[in-house]
């Protein structure tokens, strides 16, 4: 058996840092053995199958073997790719392992059934998206607004000045950019592209730097 360890890398080698200690010490603690850890440098929007999470599903992992996850969030961006991944292991024999929710999934019954019920979820997530998105543009046709989103950045700059406080307060408690991104719901290069714009999220480092020239 070989124990395989997936990590996501971002540009926040804090968030990696955190990825890596949460899988150590899962592995530790259940006695999974040395771990080949296997390290993801695209984008998670891109579908699992041409990441390297899809190479090691589907080609290097062998049955038996364990792939362990820091959390489902470090598994893929939607319900449904999440599925088709557990899907896919279980089908070749192979045993996932989530660090954080202490969750494991194989091929026995009670694995199939958080299966089905991940699938079942995955169907309710894309209707209810697909309501919503019918419901919003026939207001905004009924309303005699334009349908489609404005070209160029400049929506998804509007979206976050409404959250400018907000970040603020995050950046001023020191929480990571790429978890600011979660928690306000958007990409990390749209914050960062954000961010650069409005000159936030350097002031904190200038004045650090010259609080040290002082010294």
């Amino acid at each position: 058996m070989v124990t395989y360890a997936y990590l996501r890398v971002s540009t926040d080698h804090q968030d990696l840092n955190n990825q890596r200690h949460g899988i150590l010490e899962y592995a530790n603690h259940h006695d999974l053995g040395h771990l080949e850890f296997v390290e993801d440098a695209v984008s998670g929007r891109l579908k699992w199958e041409k990441r390297e999470v899809g190479k090691l599903l589907q080609e290097t992992a062998q049955t038996g073997d364990v792939v362990i996850f820091a959390e489902v969030s470090r598994m893929a961006r939607s319900t449904l790719q999440v599925l088709e991944m557990l899907s896919c292991s279980m089908e070749r024999g192979i045993s996932i392992h989530i660090a954080k929710q202490q969750m494991v999934l194989d091929t026995s019954m009670p694995s199939r059934i958080v299966v089905t019920v991940l699938g079942l979820a995955a169907e309710i997530e894309r209707e209810l998206i697909s309501l919503r998105t019918t419901e919003a543009l026939a207001k905004r046709k009924a309303e005699g607004k334009p349908l489609g989103r404005p070209k160029g950045k400049h929506s998804a700059r509007l979206k976050l000045d409404a959250k400018e406080a907000q970040i603020r307060e995050y950046l001023n408690l020191g929480i990571s950019k790429r978890s600011i991104a979660k928690l306000v719901d958007c990409s990390p290069s749209t914050l960062y592209d954000w961010l650069e714009k409005r000159h936030l999220g350097q002031k904190k480092s200038s004045k650090i730097s010259k609080a040290r020239g002082r010294l």
